[in-house]
């Protein structure tokens, strides 16, 4: 081919950017109109790219929060972040079913065929799990991490989350057969020794993708909603060692730092250590009450994806 003078280059570039950008042709087309090789018309679009005739701009739909999404990312080392509207004064169900259906679309297609997928308890996993589609993932175990809390036929008791879960996916499942919190210490060791609740247990080391809901120390969590989790007292010592919320009933102060006390003694369920040694580890929160909750999670690298409300992401990027 007969080497071309620049002006003849550059009617050259813009020519074939049209038809590629704006008639829709296929390369081979025109390859096939313009008799060129396919390495020339190759060279031509990067080209046309590279000297700014062919500028390419993402618009950002309306209701989509990318930018806040890539800053939480950025200043927390997250994973991933996913924000949903809301607006100052939503009330908390409306902002729990916004976030739990964003959770939905995560997991979905976050979780592939062959993961170990932990759940902990809580309102939002509970809208999150009510809002999947149903799928056919036979080789995925679901994993309980912490026994049951609250009323055992209550929606958002981990029991029936976990088993929902599994329906939603067609999937394998391994409960933890106990009481998320005993009495005492010993009869927490005695449970843990029953096989079926150790063959869970041993489950919490092989985790690729746990979903938790992030709860904080307030009059309103279910913490204390029929009393028979915590009583107002212990939860009014855990605020006076620093408290600011809790991952599957492991309280965190505000650097994400364990809070040792004789109730985290009593726990049955996976500790934050065994938590961070998981590949992702969504974090499932929002509402006002839950900021503290939010941000002492992300200080600790307790959660490394953050499904969360765009009044509290704005706030943590303050």
């Amino acid at each position: 081919m007969v080497k071309l003078t620049p002006l003849q280059e550059t009617r050259l570039l813009v020519k074939v950017s049209k038809m590629y950008y704006e008639e829709g042709l296929s390369q081979d087309d025109i390859i096939s109109r313009l008799n060129l090789s396919r390495s020339k018309v190759s060279r031509l679009l990067q080209q046309s790219r590279n000297e700014g005739i062919v500028q390419i701009t993402v618009v950002t739909p309306e209701h989509s929060f990318s930018e806040l999404e890539r800053r939480l990312e950025k200043k927390y080392g997250l994973h991933e972040a996913l924000v949903v509207e809301t607006r100052e004064g939503d009330s908390q169900e409306s902002v729990i079913r916004e976030i739990g259906a964003a959770a939905a679309g995560f997991l979905e297609r976050s979780v592939n065929a062959a993961a170990v997928v932990g759940i902990s308890w809580g309102s939002t996993l509970h809208s999150m799990v009510t809002a999947l589609h149903s799928n056919r993932l036979p080789k995925t175990t679901v994993v309980q991490i912490i026994g049951g809390l609250g009323q055992p036929e209550a929606e958002v008791h981990a029991t029936d989350l976990c088993h929902r879960l599994a329906r939603s996916l067609r999937s394998q499942l391994i409960l933890l057969p106990a009481p998320g919190i005993v009495a005492t210490e010993k009869a927490r060791d005695i449970l843990l020794d029953d096989p079926y609740v150790k063959r869970a247990v041993e489950m919490f080391n092989r985790l690729d993708i746990v979903f938790v809901g992030v709860g904080a120390p307030t009059p309103n969590s279910l913490l204390l909603r029929d009393g028979s989790i915590l009583s107002r007292s212990e939860l009014d010592s855990l605020r006076k060692k620093g408290a600011v919320g809790d991952i599957a009933l492991r309280f965190f102060d505000a650097q994400g730092k364990p809070i040792q006390s004789e109730i985290d003694r009593r726990v049955i369920g996976i500790t934050l250590e065994q938590l961070k040694r998981a590949q992702r580890v969504v974090g499932v929160a929002g509402g006002a009450e839950k900021f503290e909750a939010i941000l002492g999670a992300l200080r600790g690298g307790l959660i490394n994806v953050l499904i969360t409300d765009s009044v509290n992401a704005e706030k943590l990027l303050q």
